[in-house]
């Protein structure tokens, strides 16, 4: 989503910041004011110009040690105010809801087809101004800012509106087996793959070039599905519907066989199987590092490495991408390393590899907060851009609308970043306690994961926090 940033605000990033989970009070409010301090201007030459992101007005080391402070407070409070028979009425906690009839997700499934349509079709034939096109609108604003947010605040509805599973089901299905030993490790590589496609290219700019991708991925997806079944594609492959459907266990409402179950935002990434191995755990990570990534590219301190190292004579992609895998590997290796003292300080008989597979949900709650922090102010600021454009997709206006978003925004999502960071603490909390039977074990179980939490929570509020720059040597 940075990408588009780029080339929607020249003069700061118009960071998406904002994170409406929590209690409803404050999120109405906070939209209200919002709504009372923005104001409106026109989108010049397919550039919004919007609230661009400041400095802190503190010093940063005492911004961060404070943003870690909380969480391993949190820590500390959930260990010595909580006891297992709380966490345990927490997350078994639940309301029935009436499933949607069928009539409803029909409606989903067609309504997600004619956006492929109306994507494929205004990329091709449509205006060349990034927000006077319909198809870029609706990638980046509609579907990765706003749809995405709606799997993990409110519930996943992919698996109903996904075009492409809608399209193979009509198709027939070879049903050929699928080679176990690959397990979600495709689907790791399609996540990376698809992220560093629209860090370096003019994805987010080029309608053209979107529609392209749009079409060969579906040609790949579909045709997957077909040999290997949609059940077995989507839930094992498909890197944006395994995410999607991950992103949907942070949410409060589920599906379930008998119909829709509400829980607390959070409570279901404590459940046993949810990850079954290191393929899964590996996704995961992928899912948190790639938008930590996104943002890192777009900073001061990254602009200033980059130029150093390509005057030394390293090509600039080779320098993204190196950073990108030894990013990646960071992460993993770090949180590898978190469960590995896990294992030695809850004194445990379980395998490190357990240990990892049975934490690594809690870190889809981080993941959540910071996509949200990362997209949302975008997604306010060319929602009246949206709507002008889908009014009229092949004419749109000259200067669609655009919000300003107001300076103070970014304390929202400073404050949104750190809110899922500390669901995150309580999953790994209630996980500890599902899995150690003594107290004191599983509040020493989680050090290590408390430890790579609050580096996490470093980085990401680093990354809002710095002004945005644009990345040097990619046009």
């Amino acid at each position: 989503m940075d990408r588009f940033n780029r080339r929607t605000a020249p003069g700061g990033r118009v960071g998406l910041r904002c994170r409406l989970v929590g209690p409803g009070v404050v999120a109405v409010s906070t939209l209200f004011l919002l709504v009372a301090t923005s104001g409106v201007v026109a989108a010049h030459g397919g550039a919004v110009r919007g609230a661009a992101r400041g400095s802190i007005s503190v010093p940063t080391w005492l911004f961060l040690l404070t943003g870690g402070g909380v969480v391993g407070a949190s820590f500390l409070l959930a260990s010595f105010v909580t006891d297992r028979a709380f966490v345990v009425a927490v997350h078994a906690w639940n309301r029935a809801l009436a499933a949607p009839g069928v009539v409803l997700s029909r409606f989903g499934q067609l309504g997600g087809v004619v956006a492929l349509v109306a994507v494929v079709a205004v990329g091709f034939g449509g205006p060349d101004t990034p927000t006077r096109n319909l198809a870029i609108l609706v990638v980046w604003v509609g579907w990765w800012g706003g749809y995405v947010a709606s799997t993990y605040l409110v519930g996943n509805t992919w698996p109903a509106v996904n075009p492409f599973r809608t399209i193979a089901s009509l198709l027939p299905s070879l049903d050929r087996p699928y080679p176990e030993r690959l397990g979600a490790w495709p689907s790791v590589a399609g996540l990376l793959a698809l992220v560093w496609l629209e860090i370096t290219s003019p994805l987010a700019e080029d309608p053209p070039l979107l529609a392209t991708v749009v079409v060969a991925y579906g040609v790949v997806t579909v045709a997957g599905a077909v040999v290997f079944g949609p059940d077995r594609w989507f839930e094992t492959v498909d890197p944006l519907s395994r995410a999607l459907r991950y992103y949907g266990r942070v949410a409060p409402v589920e599906r379930t066989a008998s119909g829709l179950r509400f829980r607390f935002p959070g409570a279901a990434l404590s459940e046993t199987r949810l990850v079954t191995g290191r393929d899964e755990i590996a996704f995961v990570v992928a899912i948190l590092f790639v938008t930590t990534y996104d943002g890192v590219v777009a900073t001061g301190p990254w602009a200033a490495f980059a130029r150093s190292v390509v005057g030394a004579g390293v090509p600039p992609l080779a320098v993204y991408l190196g950073a990108y895998l030894g990013g990646f590997a960071l992460f993993y290796a770090a949180y590898r390393a978190a469960t590995g003292a896990a294992r030695r300080t809850g004194d445990s008989y379980l395998s490190a590899t357990e240990l990892a597979r049975r934490f690594a949900p809690s870190l889809l709650a981080i993941a959540a907060g910071y996509h949200l922090a990362h997209n949302l102010g975008t997604v306010l600021t060319l929602a009246p851009t949206f709507l002008a454009v889908v009014a009229a997709p092949l004419s749109p206006p000259a200067n669609p609308p655009a919000l300003v978003i107001p300076a103070w925004f970014g304390a929202v999502d400073l404050a949104f970043v750190l809110l899922g960071h500390l669901v995150a603490v309580w999953v790994a909390h209630a996980t500890a306690y599902d899995l150690f039977p003594s107290r004191l074990q599983a509040v020493r179980a989680q050090y290590g994961v408390t430890v790579v939490m609050i580096a996490y929570t470093m980085v990401s509020l680093w990354v809002v926090a710095e002004p945005f720059v644009t990345p040097p040597f990619l046009s």
